[in-house]
């Protein structure tokens, strides 16, 4: 995604891991819980990511200070969406802009527990954000074939978040045929709630009901939830 260079947009990554921090593209990094997991993972305890993102908040908040919209994404299924919603509640406080989220859930082959940790944390990250977007890993299955490997599979739930982020600021610095402002944008994403982001392309005759056909189907992240606001 970072590779796509999208116009407007800038890129910040957070982890408790220093080598995964190494191993971003990002030109922001914050390094969670210093002087808890010593560089190191959190392994496997929300609790402890969860203390880890609440030390770097002040230096979460200055970084998030000018920006005008916040996308999200937390890909590790369980583990983060148990402590996402702490991590959102507290970093965020005074840096009040539209926010949208995209979390994945877990494999059912990791287990019912991984499950309803991440359900449970779905269920809560839901009372602070604007928009959510839930990519259940399951799903990645249905896209793959024999000789997909597991790493084109999780770019297929990254390309979820490069098709929403990328459609909201061509919207807002492209010029079309009906132009959007910025206040048009923030009016459509506060406070959605549950949503898909998807987009289309045709050149056939009936193009604009195909290309919208295929921004609202989209099997990666299931049925569209019932919304009185669309973009497209």
């Amino acid at each position: 995604m970072i590779a796509s260079q999208l116009e407007g947009v800038e890129f910040i990554v957070a982890n408790t891991d220093c080598q995964a921090l190494g191993r971003s593209l990002a030109p922001h990094k914050i390094t969670l819980g210093k002087d808890i997991t010593k560089g190191l993972g959190a392994g496997s305890k929300p609790e402890l990511g969860k203390r880890s993102a609440e030390q770097q908040k002040s230096e979460i908040q200055q970084m998030l200070q000018d920006s005008n919209m916040l996308f999200y994404y937390w890909r590790n299924g369980w583990r983060n969406l148990h402590r996402s919603s702490s991590c959102r509640s507290q970093c965020s406080q005074g840096v009040r802009h539209p926010n949208g989220w995209v979390v994945s859930t877990p494999f059912r082959s990791e287990g019912p527990n991984r499950t309803r940790l991440a359900n449970a944390g779905v269920k809560e990250l839901a009372k602070y954000v604007d928009t959510l977007i839930v990519v259940p890993n399951q799903n990645l299955l249905a896209l793959a074939d024999k000789s997909t490997t597991m790493l084109e599979a999780f770019r297929y739930a990254d390309d979820v978040l490069l098709e929403g982020v990328k459609g909201v600021t061509d919207l807002i610095v492209r010029p079309g045929l009906i132009n959007l402002d910025f206040a048009d944008i923030k009016t459509i994403l506060s406070n959605a709630g549950r949503a898909i982001m998807g987009s289309g392309i045709s050149s056939e005759e009936g193009r604009a009901r195909k290309a919208a056909e295929q921004a609202l189907v989209n099997p990666l992240l299931g049925d569209l939830p019932p919304s009185p606001r669309m973009v497209c």
